[in-house]
């Protein structure tokens, strides 16, 4: 079982429009409300796939309840913890090119208490999974400290941790030595503070996450594929989607691609590829099942000519 935990969850709604105009009344095509947050995907994209998961999340207000209501629907098993301030919404115009533009809200403010009522939520589900799946932005006024803490006390309990989350909360969790991390390229730049021009650079970004404690990166570039930097190398691969229409979640599709396979190695950076694609290929945040899922379209790459040496601490 693989528990994740979604400190800022959402409800998406994403409309299918045919050109984005400023000023301009915009008629969508189609619109789709969906459970959001990268951990609510990541569980989501699993359970679609026959891979038993648990959710954890705060929410609160009506749009919380609304929430829990779909993933119920979807047959999520929750463990809510009830929160003072409102679930956020976000909003996703899809145009027919593949551009997607999102407007997303910050969330409520989580209370010191509510953390620890979410932590106390996490550690005493943790010990049942296989893995415990941290993703998402870290709520308003939530010090990145407190995220980092709940990493550490995560892995001092010998829990394997994944992680994808941004800015300081992300140099927070690779300090706290979880096994994995999923930065996209521009939390990866924004890790290291150097812009990434090349697949040499995302490699030596997923070096420098490495040299501060994270066992494994995994690196979502988009159209480009990703990148798995480990101990035993530097893998690359892509999956081409040739009717792309909504890059949201696609991310946590391939996360969820690649602990369903194990989390290691080719099978499994091939197995999270071909789920992000397919993700790609549907509309809005709806997570892929396995009829979606086009293996033959992966390719993987050895590369070791950008294996490079795990650099000094710092």
């Amino acid at each position: 079982m693989i528990l994740t935990v979604t400190l800022n969850p959402s409800l998406d709604r994403a409309m299918e429009i045919d050109l984005l105009a400023r000023g301009e009344v915009i008629r969508a095509a189609s619109a789709h409300l969906d459970p959001g947050g990268k951990g609510v995907n990541v569980s989501r994209a699993l359970l679609a796939n026959g891979v038993p998961s648990r959710a954890v999340l705060p929410v609160g207000g009506e749009e919380g309840a609304q929430l829990v209501r779909l993933l119920e629907g979807e047959g999520v098993e929750l463990l809510v913890v009830p929160i003072a301030g409102r679930t956020r919404s976000n909003i996703t115009l899809a145009e027919p090119d593949g551009t997607v533009t999102k407007i997303n809200e910050s969330g409520p403010v989580l209370a010191g208490s509510e953390f620890a009522e979410v932590t106390r939520a996490v550690l005493a589900a943790a010990g049942s999974a296989d893995w415990v799946v941290a993703c998402g932005s870290v709520p308003p006024g939530l010090p990145a400290t407190a995220f980092g803490d709940l990493c550490a006390r995560l892995v001092d309990a010998g829990v394997r941790l994944a992680v994808d989350t941004s800015g300081p909360a992300l140099r927070a969790a690779a300090e706290a030595g979880v096994a994995l991390v999923k930065p996209n390229r521009e939390e990866l730049a924004e890790a290291v503070g150097v812009p990434l021009r090349s697949l040499g650079d995302v490699v030596d970004a997923a070096v420098q996450l490495r040299s501060w404690g994270a066992g494994t990166v995994l690196a979502s570039l988009g159209a480009d594929g990703a990148v798995l930097v480990d101990a035993k190398g530097v893998l690359t691969g892509e999956s081409p989607v040739p009717q792309p229409k909504s890059t949201v979640g696609a991310g946590d599709a391939l996360l969820a691609g690649f602990l369903a396979a194990g989390a290691r190695g080719p099978d499994a950076l091939a197995e999270g590829l071909a789920w992000g694609a397919a993700a790609v290929s549907l509309p809005g945040s709806r997570m892929p099942g396995p009829g979606d899922l086009l293996r033959k379209t992966v390719r993987l790459h050895p590369r070791p000519d950008l294996v490079r040496p795990l650099l000094p601490q710092g």
